[in-house]
């Protein structure tokens, strides 16, 4: 090794020897420090929580945006409340971005569109369904392990008028009118649940778009011929005390023999009474409001919205009710399709199904024919 070699070997070592003295002194300096007293340390800035300033949640926009640039939150907490604000269309609820809170039955306490929906989608729809299945079933029930009612003497082949032709016109068409409600109502609420997966969406909506067209057209002659109906049949609907006896004992119909009655019997007259008079105008009354039909009303979503609950409500119970007449005047009773179609029935058949009628018949103190005889028409009983 020669001079040079070892010379700068040496200057190596004392490089190093002097990086490890300065990182030691470093390290004992750090140690001998003083520590930081608490009045030394910086001070974090304070956050004034403009939510607790007086007068916060009532400020408006421009108070807001003093004292936090770019919160719009007072416009929206309105849109949120109702408030209706400044448009240019001639119908001012279109000022209306959300409905206002309101709490209906069935539904949380939320805005009246959501409220809405809630009780459509969570009351009308799985209730109203349930009751018109368990009408269906009663009536199969019934039939199956009953049967329809039946004669039990042979025809004597002389006729009583029990429906005159005004009559039978008026409830025809009061019948065909509410079939088609009834089913173009039902597809609509129900559809998308049983239809639409067999059918595809896209015949399902042309089918709803033409039912709901049908529906609100047909609306009008079921509402004039409710009106007829109720005109021509409500005298003989008035209760009167035997009726009681045929509620008591559901007029026989568990047993072999049906409970003396008029011309129409409790049940007829509960029909008429709670479907046809209260249940019929009701649903009546909410499907012109909902046509928008009736004058003097203001057509807001908040009054449309609650005259569908009313009207979807009523016509379910309806048609659960009508379930059990239709069964009862086809196939349910021998005979009274007959009569409803032709207008006459049986001798038979009028003293046993409404005895006190066909008495009073025989009495004289209703006519057996009360319409004009036409030519080929049945011969009327004689007293």
């Amino acid at each position: 090794m020669n001079a040079r070699s070892i010379a700068a070997s040496r200057g190596r070592w004392r490089g190093a020897l002097a990086a490890v003295a300065l990182m030691l002194a470093a390290n004992a300096g750090a140690q001998q420090a003083p520590a930081a007293t608490p009045e030394a340390a910086p001070k974090a800035p304070v956050l004034v929580d403009a939510a607790q300033q007086p007068g916060y949640a009532t400020q408006s926009n421009a108070e807001r945006q003093r004292v936090q640039p770019g919160n719009n939150a007072p416009v929206w907490r309105q849109v949120g409340q109702g408030v209706e604000g400044t448009v240019n269309f001639p119908y001012r609820e279109y000022g209306v971005l959300i409905q206002p809170t309101v709490s209906y039955p069935g539904a949380a306490t939320t805005n009246a569109g959501e409220a809405w929906r809630q009780v459509r989608n969570r009351v009308i729809i799985p209730y109203g369904g349930s009751l018109v299945l368990i009408a269906l079933l009663a009536v199969a029930i019934f039939y199956f392990t009953k049967g329809p009612l039946k004669l039990h003497a042979p025809p004597t082949g002389r006729r009583i008028e029990r429906f005159t032709p005004l009559e039978r016109a008026a409830h025809w068409a009061n019948a065909a009118a509410f079939v088609v409600l009834a089913v173009s109502g039902l597809v609509m609420a129900f559809g998308q649940y049983i239809l639409r997966p067999i059918i595809g969406a896209t015949l399902f909506g042309w089918l709803t778009y033409a039912l709901k067209n049908l529906h609100n057209f047909v609306g009008p002659l079921f509402v004039v011929s409710l009106l007829i109906v109720i005109v021509t049949f409500v005298r003989d609907n008035l209760p009167r005390r035997e009726d009681w006896a045929w509620l008591v004992r559901f007029g026989g119909l568990l047993g072999d023999q049906e409970v003396p009655s008029h011309r129409f019997n409790a049940g007829e007259k509960v029909v008429f009474w709670l479907g046809v008079f209260v249940l019929g105008l009701v649903v009546v009354g909410s499907g012109l409001v909902l046509d928008k039909l009736l004058p003097g009303i203001e057509y807001l979503r908040a009054q449309m919205q609650v005259a569908h609950m009313i009207h979807a409500s009523a016509a379910l119970v309806m048609i659960a009710l009508f379930i059990g007449h239709i069964y009862m005047g086809t196939v349910g009773t021998e005979g009274a399709y007959a009569a409803m179609k032709t207008g006459y029935v049986d001798e038979t058949w009028a003293r046993e199904h409404h005895a006190l009628w066909y008495q009073d018949i025989q009495a004289g103190k209703i006519p057996a024919q009360r319409s004009a005889s036409a030519e080929g028409s049945p011969s009327p009983a004689r007293a």
